[in-house]
């Protein structure tokens, strides 16, 4: 399935500032990026850098005045699609030495403090991909998504305590329960088709049987519509735009939308199949 995707960033610039951003869509296996642009205004000298997981950063140094970004591509989707009763935990003996980081806790998931919980609550559950989901509709049923309940401040542990959030806030809950169990998790943003009202959507990954698969505890974008743009140990890594200097978000706009092919359309329903990206 192929999405066209797009973002649009303003910024009033007080003072040369660097502005490191993630708005170009992952460079992963399963997804491949046909066609893209990335256009700043005014025009300035760029680097580049890719990191582990396919996140692509850039970095401009910006001087004082108007500054905008502007992205768009055409991407196509292959995610590998399972039956979640066989998809099974990894034993950490046998993970690959490069996920179990994502089994420590982090400023945002602090997986040390929720353990107990964790366990008490999902320990004796079935393992594997049945069990994240139970955790993901734990998370649905016991948390309101809700603007304006949470700030950048706002932790896996404040969520718990709070019962309120938003998208990244149900992923930072997700992520510490997970990695409280033995799982590995990891944060991810992404361009999410279906998600109302448009937005930059932040969800996370478990690295179950071999590979990473997804989960969106919101339930508010289709599971198999979602072009993946950063991953990392929490939202702190995954920012969009992380500034050094004196700038002001001033307008911001996202979108994606299928490109019509043969009329098919992706699944809505995440929690029929399990979806994995690698």
């Amino acid at each position: 399935m192929q999405f066209s995707v797009s973002s649009r960033l303003s910024y009033e610039v007080r003072a040369q500032t660097v502005f490191v951003l993630n708005v170009e869509a992952a460079a992963l296996r399963n997804q491949k990026i046909l066609t893209e642009q990335l256009d700043l205004s005014p025009g300035v000298a760029l680097d580049r850098y890719v990191l582990d997981g396919g996140t692509r950063l850039v970095r401009a140094v910006v001087e004082p005045g108007t500054f905008e970004v502007a992205y768009t591509a055409t991407v196509e989707l292959d995610m590998h699609d399972a039956d979640p009763a066989q998809v099974a935990e990894t034993p950490i003996a046998q993970m690959p030495l490069e996920v179990m980081p994502f089994l420590n806790p982090s400023r945002y998931c602090q997986s040390d403090m929720l353990g107990r919980f964790a366990q008490r609550q999902f320990g004796g559950l079935l393992p594997g991909h049945p069990r994240v989901t139970a955790i993901c509709n734990w998370i649905y049923e016991q948390v309101d998504y809700q603007s304006g309940t949470s700030d950048s401040q706002t932790s896996a542990y404040d969520t718990m305590v709070q019962r309120a959030g938003v998208c990244r806030d149900f992923a930072h809950l997700g992520i510490a329960f997970c990695r409280a169990l033995g799982i590995p998790a990891r944060f991810a943003s992404a361009y999410a088709w279906q998600l109302d009202p448009p937005d930059f959507h932040a969800v996370f990954e478990c690295y179950l049987d071999g590979a990473w698969y997804i989960f969106d505890p919101t339930r508010k974008a289709a599971i198999q519509g979602l072009v993946r743009i950063g991953v990392g140990r929490d939202a702190a890594d995954a920012a969009f735009a992380t500034i050094h200097g004196d700038a002001q978000m001033t307008a911001m706009s996202v979108s994606i939308e299928p490109v019509a092919e043969d009329g098919a359309v992706p699944d809505t329903e995440p929690t029929v199949r399990a979806v994995g990206i690698a």
